[in-house]
Formats: C-alpha cells, structure tokens, sequence
C-alpha cells in the first residue's frame, strides 16, 4: 500500500478531464488524488516559457472557445482572458507556376476567400449569386453546392475541395483520395460572409497568464493532492474508490483487443530573430526575422497543397506578447501513431472498424463500476476543450 492517507475519488491525468473534474469533486468535499504521468500538469493543453521568453503550446496550438455559459464561467475562476479572436489563413501556390508567387486567404474559404482566389470582380459575382441562392451569414457545405444547377457554383465547390481540403485531409489522416469519407467531404464549408474569425462562438480567447497558470490554479485545493511522474495503472487495484481514467483505453487493458489506431504529431519549434534590431543577440542557430517583430500575417496558417508541414503556428499571436524583434513558430507534421517511444497519441482515426474496437473496450470498462472513462483518449473520440469541461463537470456532479 503506497497510500499515506485516504481519497474519495482518484483522477488519472492532469489536463482538461482530470483537472475540472477534481476541482469541481474537491469543493463538494471530495478528497481527489490526481495522479499524472508526465513531470508537469495540464495535459496537451501544457504551456511554457522557451528559451527566447515566447509562451508556447508544447503539444501544439489550443484556442479557446465557447458557447456554454456555464464552462466559460467554471473556468474564469482561475483565469482572467486575453481577447484573441482566431484567424486562420490558407497558403498555396497562385497557380501560376511563378516560384515564390503564393496566394493567401481566410480559412473557411469565405467570401474573402473568394475574391482571392478569382480575382475581385469574378468574385464578387460569384459572391452575388451565392447569396441569392442561399442568404447571407450561411455556411453552406460543398454537397450542397456541388447539387446547385449552376455550372460555377459546382465549380467553386470542386475548387474548395481541391485546394482547401483534400491534399491537407490527406497529410493530416494519411489518406488518399479515395479513402477519405465522402460524408466528411461533404460537411467542408463555405462561409457566406466576410467574417474572418476562424470560430462565432460567443466566448472566445486565451489565458491571460497561459493554460498551466489557470491549472496550478484549479488544482490548488486542499482537498487535492497532485503527483506528478506517476503512472497510475499499476497502481488501480489500491484505489478502492471512483477512478476517473483520461488515458488511453486500450493502453489500461493491456491492448488485450489490439491497439486503437491514431494519428501522432511531431513538432518542430524555430525561434526567428530580426538580424537588423540591436537589442538581440544572434546564436549561430538562430534564424532571421526578416523585418518586424511577427513570421507570419496570422496566428495559424495552413498548407493546403503543398509542404510537408500541415500548419505554422506563431505563439505571438496568440498570447499578445511584446518581444521585438523575436518570435517562434511550430510547424507541425502529422503520421500514424506507432506506440514508440515519446510518440503521443492525438487523434482518434473514426470509423466503423475503430469504433467496434473501441466497444470492446468500453465494454471491458464497464465490468468495474467505480472505473469512469473520460476524454479524448478513454473515449476515443474527438473533443474540443469546453465539450471536456462540460463533460467533468457532470461526471463530478453524478460522483
């Protein structure tokens, strides 16, 4: 028995799922013993200072957004909130074969988009009869543009597919074409609107002093004890009490059905400096800024068409930091997961096949009332963080 003192309830894992969950169990007077493998809290979710003082999202970008009251107003309780509105863009060649000559624009391709990519005048008529045929403010989806009558309306659809989704579905699941599921190509939309922001939620923003500040804060209850470095499945058998599990649950049965398949991601970080500012020092690694404080125009630009890299992401414009003349940026790199060494599973490949694997073990889990499995991994599924907070805070309430 490693116990010192008796819990109520045991969390494995300190990001989203474990953290809601224990604090909301811990002011109802639960004793939670939070139990995480990693040496810091906050799951994916982990931010830090770098080397060059950027605050980075060490598992990749996190943006908040909502539209549930009560979850924005759970978390306000140990945040305050940077106003950031997200604004993604889409960076491809311009199809003229020119080297270096790229076109960018607002993602989802919305009428902006539109007049990017076929010039303003062409544009705006394609904008005009858009809107007549479907109103304004409208997501309207490529099946639905694809079934139009008119032969321009169609082809806009195959242009949104073409050069919006398919060859960046492609490098982020892994598929071809043909093996990309024809009811998610047939949900890819177009925003009726010159609305930019990447999410309408109607709270949006980030963590006034980062994601890890708001979980030291939501874990700091007397009621709740962190140990950190600590797996806890060997363990499991000394709980005698509710376990909620956020791990991988094919991982807890000792992969007795077979692995669930996902999709990693590998990261690579660049700190970019502007040789011509004085205030900074220039390591030989260091890359150039060329001019400004800023690498790119927008928080997160994608590659739909060509690189290797899905995504850039610049931290800057996330978090609002002034540092000039400094800045770093993530490119990320998407392949199946293997299980290796500091591999991290990210994404639940969803389909029919994984989802009767997943039942096996769902099944499994079920066998042992006090075992609650919640989150992205338990769960298999795809959540973004308010849906996770929602989901904690209800578990905790029937617990």
């Amino acid at each position: 028995m490693i116990l010192e003192r008796q819990f109520d309830v045991w969390a494995v894992g300190s990001g989203y799922a474990g953290a809601v969950s224990a604090r909301a169990l811990a002011e109802k007077g639960k004793r939670v013993l939070v139990l995480e493998r990693r040496n810091h809290i906050g799951g994916n979710a982990y931010d830090r200072l770098d080397e060059a003082g950027v605050l980075i999202h060490q598992y990749g970008p996190h943006i908040f957004h909502t539209n549930n009251k009560a979850v924005f107003d759970f978390l306000s309780r140990f945040t305050q909130w940077r106003d950031y509105q997200h604004r993604v863009a889409a960076n491809l060649p311009d199809g003229s074969g020119r080297p270096g000559w790229r076109l960018q624009y607002p993602v989802p391709f919305n009428l902006t988009s539109l007049e990017t990519a076929f010039g303003p005048k062409q544009g705006k008529q394609l904008a005009e009869r858009l809107i007549a045929a479907y109103g304004a403010e409208r997501k309207v989806t490529i099946l639905e543009l694809r079934q139009n009558g008119d032969p321009d309306i169609s082809a806009l659809a195959d242009y949104v597919y073409e050069h919006v989704f398919v060859h960046y579905t492609m490098k982020q699941w892994g598929q071809t074409p043909e093996e990309i599921d024809p009811a998610t190509t047939a949900r890819v939309p177009v925003f009726l609107s010159r609305d930019d922001r990447y999410f309408q939620d109607t709270w949006q923003g980030m963590p006034l002093e980062g994601y890890t500040k708001m979980f030291q804060r939501m874990l700091d209850h007397p009621n709740i004890e962190v140990r950190l470095n600590t797996d806890a499945r060997p363990l499991l058998a000394e709980a005698g009490c509710p376990v909620i599990y956020t791990g991988q649950a094919d991982e807890l049965f000792d992969f007795k059905f077979g692995p669930l398949p996902y999709r990693t991601l590998d990261f690579r970080f660049e700190t970019w400096r502007d040789r011509t500012d004085p205030r900074q020092p220039y390591p030989d690694e260091a890359h150039p800024l060329r001019g400004g404080d800023f690498f790119q125009t927008h928080g997160t630009v994608n590659y739909t068409v060509d690189e290797e890299f899905t995504r850039i992401t610049e931290f800057k414009h996330l978090t609002g930091q002034n540092l000039p003349g400094v800045t770093t940026i993530v490119k990320e790199y998407s392949r199946a997961y293997t299980g290796g060494a500091g591999e991290i599973p990210y994404y639940a490949i969803i389909n029919e096949a994984n989802n009767a694997l997943y039942a096996k073990y769902r099944a499994e889990a079920e066998k042992y009332p006090n075992l609650h499995l919640l989150g992205r991994l338990a769960e298999y599924k795809y959540y973004n963080m308010d849906a996770i907070a929602a989901r904690a805070l209800e578990l905790a309430e029937r617990l």
